[in-house]
């Protein structure tokens, strides 16, 4: 049998580069083929096409933010929230609406009367439900039904009551969205640029401010923004969230003043009021006696009843934000709040921090007896007899009853409800001697008013 001819090796490859030609692909469509390759025989290597694959079915729960040379990426994402906060301020009820749900409620009442207040039954209540709209249906559950049912004999709730609680969440929605509108970086939170701009635009709206100098503004503004950061941004990260300032009442505290007839009283209570701001300042101002714009601590020291103790003040230049040595008016700012709300976590927190001079996070009788010193030389220098450290310091150990007999940290403080008389008696001689005179101050105010009832009468 004659041997088999072999093909030429130029043959060979002659129909090897023609098929080539035929079947010409790109880069990609290789890649992507043995990719698709891979992907089979790895799946098959592994066990077959049968795994769990279950994983793909969790949404997506993390968006990368856009970085700053991506200004299309900010752009598109600022318009899309945008987007969203309009959609959801159409969801929320207007006036027209709200009128309507009035009328509605009215129309459903069922008798008796309770007292001066018109009830409504359950299945009244569902009733409206109904015919009040899809905005409405939310409000009409048995959840907010059984959270206003009280003592009512029949089972019914008040109308007013639950007109309020729809109003109050309303009105809540309607700030969450106007807060987020000035939220530039949309994570839910607003810098203090963020929150000066949202009270700066506020103030025209608020007729309590209308007789402040546009001059002030800057000022106003500042006064007003340091009361939510005080209290809000305990660990001064520079931010504060949204939700939290609709949880306090400093933004009812502030468009309070819209009220056209505001009391006095209720104005000189108020911090946001155009009295308050201007009273802060003008003491500020008062005490910078070379006009330079700064408190140094002999200027400082004059605050109030000139009272505080000179050790008590290196503390406050030792630990806060200073400039060549002096207090700007933001910094200021913070020791008046500090000052005037003595009973709040927040203040104690600043007072607590000054008077542990060592950082380590409790008073002892060493840290006492320091600054208690200084309120004994200040009774001398007024001619009064020093009051022995051993009594004042038992009766502080007495009041706060801390858990270590030893140590008095700033939990314990708070928890005692005594925090401000113990910071008083510490730091403020007039404090101190408040406290020593308190029995006699009592029977005093008991006279006064004893003679005021015989003037009566």
């Amino acid at each position: 049998m004659a041997k088999e001819q072999q093909p030429h090796w130029s043959d060979v490859l002659k129909r090897r580069l023609d098929n080539s030609r035929k079947g010409e692909r790109s880069e990609e469509e290789v890649r992507a083929e043995e990719t698709e390759l891979f992907t089979k025989y790895y799946t098959e290597w592994k066990g077959g096409g049968d795994r769990d694959e279950s994983y793909k079915n969790i949404p997506r729960f993390y968006y990368r933010l856009p970085a700053e040379d991506e200004v299309l990426l900010q752009k598109l994402r600022e318009e899309s929230r945008a987007v969203f906060l309009q959609r959801k301020s159409r969801e929320l009820l207007d006036n027209e609406e709200l009128q309507n749900l009035w009328f509605l409620l009215d129309k459903h009442q069922v008798p008796p009367v309770s007292g001066e207040e018109a009830m409504i039954s359950y299945e009244a209540y569902l009733q409206v439900g109904e015919k009040a709209g899809p905005k409405c249906k939310k409000f009409f559950t048995a959840r907010v039904y059984a959270k206003l049912l009280h003592s009512d004999p029949y089972g019914r709730i008040s109308i007013m009551q639950f007109f309020n609680y729809v109003m109050r969440k309303v009105w809540l929605h309607q700030t969450r969205i106007g807060l987020s509108l000035y939220d530039v970086a949309g994570q839910g939170h607003l810098r203090e640029s963020d929150l000066e701009n949202y009270i700066l635009e506020l103030i025209p709206t608020l007729p309590q401010l209308d007789g402040l100098e546009k001059s002030f503004y800057s000022f106003y503004v500042c006064t007003a923004v340091r009361k939510f950061f005080f209290f809000l941004d305990p660990l001064r990260t520079g931010k504060i969230k949204i939700q939290d300032i609709l949880a306090c009442s400093f933004l009812d505290d502030l468009l309070e003043l819209r009220d056209e007839e505001l009391s006095k009283e209720s104005q000189e209570s108020n911090w946001f009021s155009a009295p308050s701001a201007l009273r802060v300042y003008g003491q500020y101002l008062n005490l910078d006696k070379d006009h330079n714009g700064m408190l140094s601590k002999e200027e400082l020291s004059r605050y109030g009843t000139a009272t505080l103790t000179s050790v008590f003040l290196d503390r406050v230049f030792q630990e806060c934000l200073t400039y060549d040595g002096e207090m700007d008016y933001k910094t200021y700012l913070d020791f008046v709040l500090a000052l005037e709300n003595r009973k709040e976590p927040a203040a104690l927190q600043y007072i607590f921090k000054l008077l542990d001079m060592e950082n380590q996070g409790y008073l002892n009788v060493f840290s006492l007896n320091y600054f208690f010193r200084a309120i004994q030389e200040q009774m001398k220098l007024h001619g009064q007899e020093p009051v022995s450290f051993q009594d004042v310091k038992d009766e502080i150990f007495d009041m706060v009853k801390p858990k270590d007999p030893y140590k008095i940290t700033l939990q314990d403080l708070v928890n005692s409800c005594q925090g401000d008389t113990v910071t008083s008696i510490l730091i403020d001689l007039n404090g101190f001697w408040t406290y020593e005179n308190r029995e006699v101050l009592v029977a005093n105010d008991n006279d006064s008013s004893n003679t005021a009832d015989l003037d009566d009468t």
